[in-house]
């Protein structure tokens, strides 16, 4: 694996790496600023292998020391080009070290990064850019398609890592202007309450939201995220959660703050991700430019939903690590039997719990000494909690659901902590998003009560443990009667020959509506399969009409599909 990086990305000898700090500021005082865990990182371990990128055409890795003249030709290239403080800047890419770049190099020119998903339309990807007011756009060479009609200064990265790629040259530019006045030249982002990252929303209740965070949030979850994690200096972080979703967990900065080595991978199918896996060992490993690499150590860390780990599972790659492996799930609540096999494959599971407006995971599922002693069911059941506030987070509440007409400033009324009755996460703190970018309407509806108010429903039980039971616009209503598809979806997945299920609201001409399942039946298990199988246990109580898929389907736009579906169970 030879690899040299471009001249202008190899530091200067004795190279500072510090901003430059206005005289203004207090003695004790210092802006937080998630960028500052690389100058430190390049400081102390300026040779060990900080970003490594293979299973490409071109593969590349850096050093921290390296990664940091990166991103600060980065900074100096985005001034030239007209960027200033508050300036948003679009990045369109898949996990690469032009995305991870950014949320580094975009910050120390104090604008804001807005990482774009990759898998939107055209049409959605020209809201967000116009809506966000992007100033310009560093764009991977595969996804230049979702610019039509955008007209806007435009870098291409063609992710080779060698000179004559555009964003290559675009950094060797900003290492000319810099005239060598490196870190010292540029200045550090007084204010820590200044927006750092513009993140989209899914959309699908309407047009995608902006959810604005800033440098103090991104480095306190960042620091969180690598304590909840156990990162640390021996660790290897491998980008399967794309670098542009919800800022990426703030995992590209705490992996930095940990001194661990990042591993991206363009397309996270189950193949590379065990390549990976079983890759050496060998922690620590060190890059000299211009010297061979013999590998890349194997993966510790990776973030994913279950539907990607049920994936990987039952990859025929397959096969139980040589090492230990925290999955760092969120999304849904793992399975008892998506557990276990994770378990059986070395793969140990962290459940977490967030969404974009708290910088990805704010709550941790916290495991208790007593757990040990429980059956793997019985575990399971209490590993599916969404637990408990984050190291740097305020606690979690779950308050009573606003009544019409109820005043916006009204005091939030707890639920009684007792496993069964129904309220809404809510949350205040150090990391939850600043606003929605130029939507005051919709920051003013979800701060109700002093709070952000997240809009999943949950029951609260007595150690504090919250529970998600279903999103509000998710809750099925039945003849009048409330039916959580998060609820029926988990019963479901205990039956031994599912591997998923995704349950939705299907139109019902006396009950109004239905509880509608998609189902995924196990390879080992479809020949032999029936619907008969699903009928015992909550599926005869609760759910009407069952599906089985190859996939399964968005939920956007789901409930106009379930029309088209006759079977039904009796």
């Amino acid at each position: 694996m030879n690899f040299s990086p471009t001249p202008a990305s190899l530091p200067p000898k004795n190279a500072v790496y510090r901003f430059n700090q206005p005289k203004k500021l207090p003695v004790n005082y210092h802006p937080l600023n998630p960028v500052l865990f690389l100058l430190k990182a390049a400081l102390l371990h300026p040779d060990k292998l900080a970003l490594a990128h293979p299973d490409v055409p071109h593969p590349s890795y850096y050093s921290f020391a390296v990664w940091a003249q990166r991103t600060q030709n980065l900074a100096y290239a985005l001034i030239q080009a007209g960027i200033r403080p508050g300036d948003r800047v679009a990045v369109i890419a898949p996990n690469s070290p032009m995305i991870a770049d950014s949320y580094f190099g975009v910050l120390a020119a104090r604008a804001i990064i807005c990482a774009v998903n990759t898998r939107l339309r055209p049409d959605d990807v020209k809201y967000i850019i116009e809506h966000s007011g992007s100033r310009l756009i560093l764009v991977d060479h595969e996804y230049t398609h979702l610019l039509d009609g955008i007209s806007l200064p435009t870098v291409v990265c063609q992710d080779t890592g060698r000179a004559g790629d555009p964003y290559e040259d675009f950094l060797t530019s900003g290492r000319v202007f810099s005239r060598e006045r490196g870190w010292p030249g540029l200045d550090i982002e007084t204010d820590e309450n200044q927006g750092a990252a513009l993140c989209y929303t899914s959309g699908t209740t309407g047009k995608p939201k902006g959810v604005l965070t800033t440098y103090r949030g991104s480095y306190l979850a960042a620091i969180a995220d690598a304590v909840e994690s156990e990162l640390n200096y021996d660790s290897v972080y491998l980008w399967v959660l794309p670098l542009f979703h919800a800022a990426g967990w703030c995992y590209q900065w705490s992996a930095v703050f940990a001194f661990s080595t990042q591993v991206t991978l363009r397309t996270a199918a189950p193949g590379p991700i065990w390549a990976r896996f079983h890759a050496p060992s060998k922690p620590g490993v060190q890059v000299n430019p211009g010297r061979a690499l013999d590998h890349i150590p194997a993966a510790t860390h990776y973030c994913a939903a279950p539907t990607v780990q049920i994936s990987l599972i039952n990859a025929p790659e397959a096969r139980r690590v040589a090492h230990g492996v925290k999955a760092i799930i969120a999304g849904s609540a793992p399975t008892a039997s998506l557990i276990a096999s994770l378990e059986n494959l070395g793969i140990s599971v962290v459940h977490v719990y967030g969404l974009t407006e708290t910088y990805g995971p704010s709550v941790k599922n916290y495991s208790r000494p007593f757990w040990k002693d429980l059956s793997l069911e019985e575990r399971s059941k209490l590993m599916a909690r969404q637990g408990h506030a984050f190291a740097t987070a305020l606690e979690v509440r779950v308050v009573r659901l606003p009544k019409e007409g109820e005043a916006h400033d009204a005091d939030l009324l707890d639920v009684p902590k007792d496993g069964k009755t129904v309220g809404e996460v809510v949350t205040r703190g150090n990391i939850v998003m600043k606003e929605y970018f130029n939507d005051p309407e919709a920051t003013r509806k979800a701060f109700r009560g002093g709070h952000f108010n997240s809009g999943d429903l949950a029951v609260w039980y007595e150690d504090g443990t919250v529970q998600i039971v279903d999103r509000s616009k998710d809750l099925i209503i039945s003849g009048g009667e409330n039916a959580s598809s998060l609820a029926i979806e988990q019963e479901l997945a205990t039956h031994p020959d599912v591997q998923e299920v995704s349950v939705v609201a299907r139109p019902h001409p006396r009950w109004g509506e239905r509880p509608m399942a998609f189902v995924i039946i196990l390879p080992a298990s479809r020949e032999k399969w029936s619907e008969k199988a699903l009928r015992p246990s909550a599926w005869v109580r609760a759910a009407g009409w069952v599906e089985v898929v190859s996939e399964l389907p968005v939920r956007k736009g789901l409930e106009l599909k379930c029309m088209l579906f006759q079977r039904r169970l009796t």
